[in-house]
This record gives structure tokens, C-alpha cells and sequence, in this order.
């Protein structure tokens, strides 16, 4: 509420100079924030600058998502430039529905509204924290951007739900740049295996929808989002096969769009076998 109280500008210079203190005292984060963009930039000195950076930049997303209100969303569509919306607008004539594959990239909940303009409802999943008061502000706060949240609260429910908005041509947003479970597909991502999840993929797959590579960056004080061309199935191959190969594909256009702004990846958890 205080957050929420401040204007715009003040809120997003507080968030970051939270983010500077939280870079300081917590070394777990920053020796993980550095790992990851020692894998992106691979010099050490700008690693450790951008591990820094990558806090600050998260420090704003956190001050971003308290003081955003539905009132103030139309105010931030004005101020966010897109890269690709024909793509999305071809999806939604074709009547399918589509899918936005997202790194944790900026303020990623701030692409909904470009979707949601130009009449297409986006629904995302959500984890199920143990926080039901927390879980219910999250929810919240993604509604006023626009964001029907489905919460992951099992595989077999979630992906009904997710098929179901995909036959309504909606867009089904997932976060794919790590995966939870760590029962995912095995993917060369920035030089070493690791997994990333199946679900983009096989939703592609299954419901006929296009899967599009999708990343929002902080754009000084607005947002710029960015839509790659779709990521084509696999003709002539099994359903794992194909699964396989476009969850592969999806991890190179990830690295491609982090390496546009890699301080503004929000990655600080550990994403790779080696990290733990």
C-alpha cells in the first residue's frame, strides 16, 4: 500500500536501491546472479558488475509489481513498444490460440496488456505458495495487468485448464526458462545441460497452436516486449522427439533474448545441475 502510494519514478528508484542493499547482504543470491552471467558474458569482471545489476534490476520488478493498480495499467501500455505484434495478430485471426514462451526477463507480467489491447485474453500459471494470503495478492496484482491466473495445483487440472483457454483462442503465457520439477527435457542452455520444462512444447504440439519465444526488458522508464517468429513442429518425428527438439530450439532463442539485456534476466536460484 505505501509502495503504491509513491509516483512511478520514485517507486522504481526505491526498488532498485533495494536491490542494490539485497546484493549486498545476501550472498547466496549475488554468488548465484554472478554464476549465471558468468555463463552469459563469460568475463569475470562483467559478471560480477552484472550480477549486481541483476538485483537492481529485480529490485525494480518487485517495486513495479506493488505499485502497480489496474487504473495504472493503460498509463504503462502508453510507454511499452513491441517488437513482432503482427505475429500476434496473426495468431489471433487463424482462431488457435497461442503460446508465450517467457525467460524471467524485466517485468514480464507488463506483456500481458499488449496482448490483452488488441483482444487477446492471456491466462498464466501460477505456483500455489503455501502463503495463501500471499498467493491471493499475486493473483490479484496479475489480474490488474490484465493475467487470468491458473494456479499449478496438478499437472492434469492445470493442462485442461491451459487447453481449454487455447480452444477459446486465448494466450497461455508460461515462464520457461527453469524448471521446477527437474523432470523436464535435457537442453544444452548456455553451454551446459540442464532441463527445461516439456509444457510450451507439448501444448504446441497436442492443441496446434503456435509457440512464440516472448521477452519483455525494461525500457527506461516504460517496457519494450519483444515476440520472435513461432517455433516451427517438427514434421515426420514422435510426439517425444518433436517435444525434444523445440524445447532445444526454444533454449536458443532464450539465450539470444537474455544476451539482449543479460542484467535484466531475474534468474538467481540455482538452474543447472552444477549449481548445487
Amino acid at each position: 500500500g505505501l509502495v503504491g502510494l509513491l509516483p512511478g519514478p520514485v517507486a522504481r528508484a526505491l526498488g532498485k536501491a533495494a536491490g542494490f542493499v539485497w546484493y549486498i547482504f545476501d550472498g547466496g543470491r549475488r554468488r548465484m546472479a554472478t554464476r549465471h552471467m558468468m555463463r552469459v558474458l563469460v568475463d569475470r569482471s562483467q559478471a560480477r558488475r552484472a550480477g549486481r545489476l541483476v538485483l537492481m534490476s529485480y529490485g525494480r520488478y518487485w517495486a513495479e509489481a506493488l505499485w502497480a493498480r489496474k487504473r495504472r495499467v493503460p498509463m504503462m501500455l502508453a510507454n511499452t513498444e513491441v517488437e513482432g505484434l503482427e505475429l500476434i495478430l496473426q495468431a489471433r485471426d487463424a482462431g488457435k490460440g497461442m503460446i508465450y514462451a517467457l525467460p524471467h526477463m524485466g517485468n514480464w507480467e507488463a506483456a500481458a496488456p499488449v496482448a490483452g489491447s488488441e483482444g487477446v485474453p492471456v491466462v498464466a500459471v501460477a505456483e500455489n505458495l503455501p502463503n495463501k494470503r500471499i498467493t491471493d495478492w499475486f493473483t490479484r496484482m496479475r489480474a490488474a495487468f490484465g493475467i487470468e491466473i491458473v494456479l499449478a495445483t496438478g499437472r492434469a487440472e492445470v493442462m485442461r485448464r491451459l487447453e481449454a483457454a487455447l480452444r477459446a483462442n486465448k494466450a497461455v503465457a508460461l515462464l520457461s526458462d527453469r524448471d521446477l520439477r527437474g523432470r523436464g527435457v535435457q537442453v544444452n542452455f548456455f553451454g551446459e545441460v540442464t532441463t527445461l520444462p516439456p509444457g510450451p512444447a507439448t501444448l504446441a504440439i497436442k492443441m496446434g497452436a503456435p509457440l512464440f519465444p516472448v521477452a519483455c526488458y525494461f525500457n527506461g522508464s516504460g517496457h519494450r516486449v519483444v515476440v520472435r517468429p513461432a517455433i516451427p513442429v517438427p514434421e515426420g518425428l514422435s510426439r517425444t522427439e518433436q517435444v525434444r527438439q523445440m524445447t532445444e530450439a526454444l533454449a536458443q532463442e532464450m539465450e539470444d533474448l537474455i544476451r539482449r539485456a543479460p542484467h535484466q534476466w531475474h534468474l538467481v536460484v540455482p538452474n543447472w545441475p552444477s549449481d548445487r
